[in-house]
């Protein structure tokens, strides 16, 4: 294999990677393995054409698509680590040749990491917070505790704000049902306003059992211009409501939690609150110096590295909504928007994520933070045990990327405890 490295503009590098020819026809052999099933020609069984006859048939060229797919798959990782770039990005690829009897020459276009040039770190300036806690604070927590011990039971009677109802929903525009507006089985809590405005306040003064019909507006905004400031009518059928029946603060509850006493469990609840708030403190701390440490600071972002990153926190959005019982389909038709659209909303955060981790990384580089093996041997465990694994299979299933991004994690904490510890609260 040969790699040759060309530095683009802001931070983009050009790799062209050239495959030996004595590796494209083994590659070609695979592609026709595993594209013959789909071939038919008069005379022969399904998938016993031979690779002579289709190719000159079709021409040799009717495995290349899938024989590149292969050998770039075979060998860009190794490729990316021969170049010595640190690539921050998914590539671009162009396939250069392909040929039978030719080397593999195929080019990616990447982000390598921005180098950094580190403003003021040392004696940053951040606001004192307020770490007291009230009696006030308190029974707002308990209140709080008291609402996610409350029972979920089912009622006959009217539904209220809080309430959660199972409805099975169905829009239509002009009489005729329109795409994505259709659901079965949805728990909706009542109030939550993750549906269109007026949905779920039409549903209050309802009762399990009954169906009814929606009328709600589309914002003017709205992405799919179809149904933008356009008036629709919901079907909805109502299978069962539940409401909270949250329990009293009493002996009971309290022994409920694990504590002898009411004044037990108010004295357990007002600790816990002062290490949050140190904790949040701890953290508001950090935020703002690092802002700060951004703001004085000097980095080239490469477009593919922000674009990565987006991609990277909708994957985690979808997932997220996939656990609410919400397609991403059904997230955008009801809220109005778009890919495009949210990724323009991510763009800024994405940037921000990035931003911060150069500058942490770059101090850790300068400040010499170095995570030792023990200090990733214990990490590691620690994660083993979060996902209820053994050490040494969860070491099995790690790869040496993985690894390396547990150092890199380890490091960047480092960085964070020297700035806090090098702060000036005012």
């Amino acid at each position: 294999m040969n790699v040759q490295v060309e530095n683009l503009e802001k931070n983009m590098v050009k790799l062209t990677i050239e495959i030996p020819e004595e590796q494209v026809e083994p590659a070609l052999n695979k592609a026709y393995l595993k594209e013959r099933n789909r071939i038919r020609i008069d005379g022969f069984r399904k998938g016993k054409v031979p690779r002579q006859i289709i190719e000159k048939m079709y021409g040799p060229e009717v495995f290349y698509e899938e024989a590149a797919n292969i050998l770039i798959q075979d060998n860009y990782e190794e490729a990316m680590d021969e170049s010595g770039v640190d690539i921050v990005s998914s590539p671009s690829m162009e396939i250069v040749q392909i040929e039978k009897g030719k080397p593999f020459i195929f080019t990616a276009e990447v982000a390598k990491r921005p180098e950094v040039k580190l403003g003021q770190y040392k004696g940053v300036k951040v606001k004192k917070v307020d770490t007291s806690v009230t009696d006030e604070d308190v029974e707002g927590e308990i209140e709080k505790e008291r609402n996610r011990n409350a029972r979920s039971v089912e009622k006959e009677g009217e539904i209220a704000e809080g309430d959660t109802a199972e409805i099975d929903f169905e829009g239509f525009l002009d009489g005729e049902p329109f795409e994505g507006g259709k659901g079965e089985g949805h728990s909706l809590e009542i109030g939550s306003h993750s549906f269109i405005d007026g949905f779920e306040e039409q549903l209050v003064g309802k009762k399990a059992g009954e169906e009814t019909e929606l009328n709600v507006t589309f914002p003017e905004d709205y992405h799919e211009e179809s149904l933008a400031g356009k008036p629709v009518v919901f079907k909805v059928k109502i299978h069962t409501v539940r409401s909270k029946e949250v329990p009293e603060l009493d002996q009971d509850f309290a022994e409920d939690q694990g504590f002898d006493s009411v004044e037990e469990y108010r004295e357990d609840v007002r600790k816990r609150l002062v290490d949050i708030k140190e904790m949040d403190a701890r953290r508001q701390k950090e935020d703002e110096a690092i802002e700060k440490i951004m703001d004085s600071s000097e980095m080239e972002i490469p477009d593919a590295m922000i674009d990565s990153q987006v991609n990277t926190m909708l994957k985690g959005f979808a997932q997220r909504m996939a656990g609410q019982g919400l397609s991403m389909k059904q997230y955008m038709q009801f809220t109005g928007t778009d890919v495009d659209a949210l990724k323009e909303q991510t763009r800024p955060e994405a940037i921000k994520r990035i931003r911060s981790s150069l500058v942490l990384e770059a101090i850790a580089k300068e400040e010499s933070l170095n995570a030792t093996d023990e200090e990733v041997e214990e990490e590691i465990g620690k994660m083993a045990e979060r996902y209820g694994m053994e050490k040494e299979k969860f070491l099995e299933a790690m790869g040496e990327n993985e690894r390396e991004n547990v150092k890199r994690d380890l490091n960047i904490e480092k960085a964070i405890d020297l700035i806090l510890d090098n702060c000036e609260e005012e």
